[in-house]
């Protein structure tokens, strides 16, 4: 059996080699850039070597190793936002196009960000199939239909999705920022993070965002035998039915790191598909999965719940960041949910 071994950043949980986060008798996080051989992405608290299958799982795997990127981006400086302790007001209607495409002008002015980020194409009516990525795949990844396990949604479209996972930082400037801008996102959410403030995602979700699967303890899942990866897994199923009224079908494993016997329990727990990520975005850089660091159409961005305490900055320092370069590169930030 594989382990598939990417890089993701915890707040509070740990990776194998003990990754502390958070403030208050917690270190901070202590970002290390890695990369996958297929051409790397990177994100905080690197894998080391692999974790035990567990019951339900039989034979050796291989590690992907990371390796060092480069190329850091300088940080745009922080600028007060408007208002920053607003309620993140529900998905306004608009008369018109004309009226709505007024209101981004003004949002993207009071938010300082470089350009009016654009209005993404209507979703296809035909969605596009769905595969895991080469160099993804577990052992029987078909022949026990587990759910793919993709880095880009195949589409021609100058689209790009955004996903943010965990849920640590709760701010409510973020909030307000997204939904001024119309700007849609997928959140991932761990348990043992946003149960200190259930409500404030439930405000997320009244503007439209759909919460999905990070499981309850951000745990190193190839670590774990089946019967505990489950527990994760179904587990935040549970959660996220019970405080939000519906069963996510999306799922993303802590870290990118996985095995089959993660992919069999999120299968059996309703998972339908595995997004990972392209791309990565920070307040003060971009890491990339592939060599030539180029956004392509339908990549999948991710970023994390996170502010001062971890990062040079806000969340909505990080969003202008992310705004700034899909905007000048052509590239609508489009529902990844549209798409599947």
């Amino acid at each position: 059996m594989r382990v598939v071994r990417q890089n993701d950043k915890s707040r509070r949980n740990g990776s194998p080699e003990g990754c502390r986060h958070g403030t208050a008798g917690r270190s901070r996080i202590r970002g290390g850039i890695a990369a996958l051989t297929v051409a790397a992405i990177a994100s905080g608290c690197a894998q080391g070597g692999g974790g035990g299958q567990g019951g339900g799982g039989g034979g050796g795997h291989e590690a992907v190793r990371p390796t060092p990127s480069r190329q850091p981006l300088k940080a745009p400086p922080p600028v007060e936002t408007p208002d920053p302790n607003a309620q993140a007001p529900r998905p306004k209607k608009f008369r018109s196009a004309q009226a709505a495409h007024a209101a981004r002008v003004a949002a993207a002015r009071r938010w300082r960000l470089a350009r009016v980020p654009l209005t993404p194409p209507p979703p296809p009516a035909k969605k596009p199939e769905i595969t895991t990525r080469d160099g993804f795949e577990v052992d029987g990844h078909e022949e026990l239909g587990l759910p793919p396990v993709f880095t880009t949604v195949p589409t021609k479209q100058r689209v790009v999705f955004l996903t943010i996972d965990d849920g640590a930082e709760k701010d409510p400037a973020f909030l307000r920022m997204m939904s001024e801008l119309q700007v849609p996102y997928t959140a991932f959410l761990s348990d043992y993070l946003i149960k200190e403030d259930y409500g404030y995602f439930k405000r997320m979700q009244r503007a439209g965002v759909v919460l999905n699967n990070h499981t309850l303890h951000h745990p190193y899942l190839p670590a774990l035998s089946y019967y505990r990866q489950r527990h994760e897994i179904c587990g935040m199923q549970e959660v996220i039915e019970k405080r939000y009224g519906k069963r996510p079908l999306l799922f993303r494993p802590p870290f990118g790191n996985y095995n089959r016997n993660s992919l069999r329990a999120a299968k059996s727990c309703g998972i339908e598909y595995v997004p990972l990520w392209n791309e990565e975005v920070f307040v003060d850089r971009w890491d990339y999965r592939e060599w030539d660091r180029k956004i392509r159409p339908g990549d999948i961005v991710l970023s994390h719940f996170r502010g001062r305490d971890d990062w040079k900055g806000t969340m909505p320092d990080m969003i202008r960041r992310f705004l700034n370069k899909v905007t000048a590169e052509g590239y609508a930030v489009a529902r990844l949910e549209d798409y599947l």
